[in-house]
């Protein structure tokens, strides 16, 4: 008789549970942090094609130790109860791990996105967040959803006015959603966010030589080979930008209708083109075409970026797992048992709830721009252009003066005298969580001898924080 595989939700209390029990925690304390304080089931109907349709949905809030809570909203038919407050429990301890003064919160509507059509969808949506909203979760002071699988910027744009449209005297009703679009109150950066999060993730670890050496790795992310299992919005901006810009070699991606493999580097913008185009990667130029699926998680790397859903790294494949680091841009992609048997074979793994938080991170400036009714650097962007402009003309003047005569080249005073636009904060204010919550993270693992891998590490400091604002509450 097989034995029963272990569940999301069960990987994720047992990994709560080590770093709990190495933290000195009384027993009410850590059974509050751990529990799930609510777990909200809606089931409506929609009349569609000419007879009702009904359908159900989860709101889950598990912490709300800071309000407003957060968390996305998935549309897949796989949504369940216990999955929905598996992620919740993870947003709350990534929010408090990346510093974002949210608890955590998860929702989904169990629906097959691609079954219907843009109209049936708005209908469905709308009515969706009616339900939420008639039970207090989804509001800009209490609950705030976002974008997750199966969910874009449409979905979010639909929520957004159907709670508007609810309740027409907030001001601030822009802020009950993050994740919209820019027209209809979002923020530049947003799509790409979780994707550059784990471009940043990555860029910090390699800063660390001792951080490095403990995954056998050295040097740059440049020539790195990189195995990315979704190419989904995540998926492909991860592997984009790290491409593009950190010259690594994206050797195979993995979809759902098979892999490609190039070991000189796979163009990941004409592989989503064709994507689209197609429906899959099949036919594909740029690479070689194999129906192996997952079996290509255990493809030789060095960075192995499972982008996609949770739990495709388990028992039954972590020994054959053969890369040296794991970046899990998806939530839940490693099992308890799985992180266990990658631990003893010395592959080190950056963990979800911190290299996934980009997107999270930049909801937070999405709400807090919502809110402030004011768009990122309106004030005082030409006011930083004017103060460099003196700075410059004060000193071709020094120069002329002295008889120096040097000037700027041009491609320097042209950056020099633009002011940051919201994109460029946007992306700085991510770049800066990345690099002082991996600093965090890093202080924990290295200096304390209980703490043997980067999850663990993270726990540590999430729950910390959590505690410390339950015992500043008095409780």
């Amino acid at each position: 008789m097989a034995l029963k595989k272990i569940s999301f939700r069960d990987s994720v209390e047992r990994m709560f549970t080590h770093a709990a029990s190495l933290m000195e925690l009384s027993p009410g304390l850590e059974q509050k942090i751990r529990v799930c304080n609510s777990t909200y089931t809606v089931r409506f109907g929609v009349r569609l094609r000419g007879q009702i349709h009904t359908f159900t949905g989860y709101r889950s809030v598990h912490s709300e130790h800071m309000e407003p809570v957060k968390g996305g909203i998935r549309y897949s038919l796989d949504v369940n109860q216990d999955e929905v407050e598996a992620l919740a429990a993870l947003m709350t301890y990534k929010c408090a791990l990346v510093e974002v003064p949210f608890g955590g919160s998860k929702g989904g509507l169990r629906i097959d996105p691609r079954a219907w059509n843009e109209d049936e969808l708005e209908r469905i949506t709308r009515r969706f967040t009616y339900e939420l909203s008639r039970r207090n979760l989804i509001s800009p002071s209490q609950n705030v959803p976002a974008p997750d699988m199966g969910t874009g910027e449409r979905e979010m744009a639909w929520m957004a006015d159907a709670y508007k449209r609810l309740h027409p005297d907030d001001i601030n009703a822009k802020a009950c959603v993050t994740g919209k679009p820019r027209t209809a109150g979002g923020i530049d950066g947003r799509v790409e966010a979780t994707g550059r999060g784990v471009q940043f993730a990555l860029r910090e670890f390699f800063r660390h030589d001792d951080v490095m050496k403990r995954a056998g790795l050295s040097g740059t992310l440049a020539g790195k080979r990189v195995v990315v299992q979704g190419l989904g919005n995540v998926g492909y901006h991860a592997a984009q930008f790290l491409s593009a810009e950190d010259r690594a070699l994206i050797t195979c991606v993995i979809e759902r209708d098979g892999v490609i493999r190039n070991p000189l580097g796979i163009n990941i913008d004409a592989l989503r083109g064709h994507i689209r185009a197609t429906g899959g990667v099949k036919g594909f130029v740029g690479g070689d075409f194999s129906e192996d699926g997952l079996r290509a998680l255990e493809d030789e790397c060095d960075i192995l970026v499972p982008a996609a859903i949770e739990s495709v790294i388990d028992e039954d494949n972590a020994a054959r797992i053969n890369c040296k680091l794991i970046i899990e841009a998806a939530n839940g992609p490693v099992t308890a048992d799985a992180d266990a048997i990658l631990r003893e074979k010395g592959i080190v793994i950056i963990p979800d709830m911190y290299a996934n938080a980009g997107g999270v991170t930049v909801s937070y400036f999405e709400w807090v721009k919502n809110l402030s009714q004011i768009s990122l650097g309106r004030l005082e962007r030409r006011y930083e252009e004017a103060r460099a402009r003196m700075l410059v003309e004060e000193l071709e003047r020094l120069s002329a003066d002295t008889g120096l005569n040097w000037t700027l080249s041009r491609g320097f005073k042209e950056a020099f005298l633009t002011g940051a636009d919201e994109l460029e904060l946007v992306r700085s204010g991510l770049d800066d969580t990345m690099r002082e919550s991996f600093k965090k993270m890093k202080e924990v693992w290295m200096n304390n001898p209980k703490v043997d891998d980067m999850r663990t590490a993270a726990y540590v400091v999430a729950i910390r924080r959590i505690s410390n604002v339950y015992n500043s509450l008095g409780l």
